[in-house]
């Protein structure tokens, strides 16, 4: 208030100062699954040790090959090692998944792996020496100890996101991408270490990488499964034999399919474009594993629909006689398998009785190893009486018989 002259003046308050407006906090992006998933503790320690010890999956078997013709000038011989090999892991690794079951996996995964281990080691010995070739097969047919390694990784993962559905299908779809990708870059990081460094290299460099892989992945306790106490009841064998089918005629389209692309593209001249090819068929099945992982989960009847319909597009496309259609319909037939594989291994987790997961687990490897065998021997024999491009209708028929079987897998729900 102020008085001016004769005039009284009243002066009006000071206005309160503006309200300072502090500008929203942005919300955080939320993670993406799989950065979620191994935001978990633990989980990114295993999967190293997984991955190391994965790798040399794909590399075993080329390397064998290629050591032993090298050496012996035998590519028969080879063949009949690897595949005395080949069965020998049939019979055993149900076994020695039992025990890494009821016992643990750190305490039977090590000892296991030390004997596949040996085996290499003599396997490379025997080969240098000029051995008998029957110590050629005693030495390969000691691998087969080998820990399901992949199994092991899966039964961490269902035990840790036993309660999260969706998360648990992000690792699942996870593992087999991994699958994909290790069993992709194992043959050319064997077929290189072989030819440029020298022919036991691929041999030495998968028996150190399985061997460092598994003591990474052991080490990590915190997430292993727990062994679960009292009497097993239940046969995963008999839980999982509406399953079995499906796994076995899925192997007839993965071995099938890539001896018939190896002599399709032989018979063009195209030889030297096998491996590259064939790499983008994994390359496609990696990718729509990862992107499989981030949707909703399908049922099994959808996606083997998908596969059966994709397979048939390599055999369209080899008619055509160019690389182009065939590398792209490969690619397409690629990732029709990974949403299959994922889905499929989440009904073994189902189906399997407690406490023994990954037996079961091993069991449905084992029938798509018998599949990618029996596919192999059956598309070479269409391939010699019907040519290559007749022998793509085998992994077609192979994706429908698998399609039929899903109705035996649905009553077992």
């Amino acid at each position: 208030m102020a008085v001016t002259g004769n005039t009284l003046v009243l002066a009006a308050p000071p206005a309160p100062p503006a309200p300072v407006r502090t500008p929203p906090r942005p919300r955080p992006r939320p993670l993406s699954p799989y950065r979620r998933l191994f935001a978990l503790p633990g989980t990114r320690g295993f999967t190293a040790g997984n991955l190391l010890a994965r790798l040399p999956m794909g590399m075993f078997g080329v390397s064998a090959v290629m050591m032993i013709a090298g050496q012996r000038g035998s590519y028969a011989l080879a063949g009949a090692v690897t595949a005395t090999g080949l069965a020998a892991t049939a019979l055993v690794a149900p076994w020695t998944a039992r025990l890494v079951d009821r016992h643990g996996q750190a305490r039977i995964a090590v000892p296991a792996t030390l004997i596949a281990v040996l085996g290499s080691l003599s396997l490379i010995v025997c080969v240098r020496a000029g051995a008998p070739a029957w110590t050629l097969f005693a030495s390969y047919a000691a691998t087969a100890t080998t820990p399901n390694i992949g199994g092991m990784s899966r039964a961490r993962w269902t035990h840790l996101l036993r309660d999260s559905p969706g998360a648990h299908h992000t690792a699942m779809s996870f593992e087999q991408a991994a699958d994909e990708l290790c069993y992709m870059l194992g043959p050319v990081l064997a077929a290189f270490l072989c030819s440029v460094v020298f022919p036991e290299a691929g041999t030495l460099t998968a028996a150190a990488l399985l061997l460092t892989g598994m003591l990474v992945f052991t080490s990590c306790r915190a997430t292993q499964p727990p062994v679960a106490a009292g009497p097993r009841h239940g046969s995963p064998l008999r839980a999982l034999a509406p399953l079995l089918p499906l796994f076995l005629a899925t192997g007839v389209v993965f071995g099938s399919m890539e001896i018939a692309s190896i002599a399709h593209l032989d018979a063009l001249g195209l030889g030297a474009a096998s491996g590259p090819v064939l790499a983008l068929q994994a390359a496609g099945s990696c990718a729509a594993g990862l992107l499989y992982g981030t949707l909703r989960p399908r049922g099994l009847r959808t996606c083997l629909i998908a596969m059966a319909a994709a397979m048939a597009l390599p055999w369209l496309a080899a008619s055509t006689g160019a690389l182009l259609p065939l590398a792209c319909a490969l690619l397409l037939a690629g990732m029709a398998t990974a949403p299959t594989m994922v889905t499929a291994m989440s009904r073994v987790h189902a189906l399997t009785p407690e406490g023994r997961l990954n037996e079961g687990m091993t069991l449905a490897v084992t029938a798509i190893l018998a599949g990618i065998a029996l596919g192999a021997a059956a598309a070479g024999t269409l391939i010699d009486h019907l040519g290559p491009t007749t022998a793509y209708a085998l992994p077609a028929a192979a994706a429908v018989l698998a399609l039929a079987s899903v109705r035996a897998i649905t009553r077992t729900r």
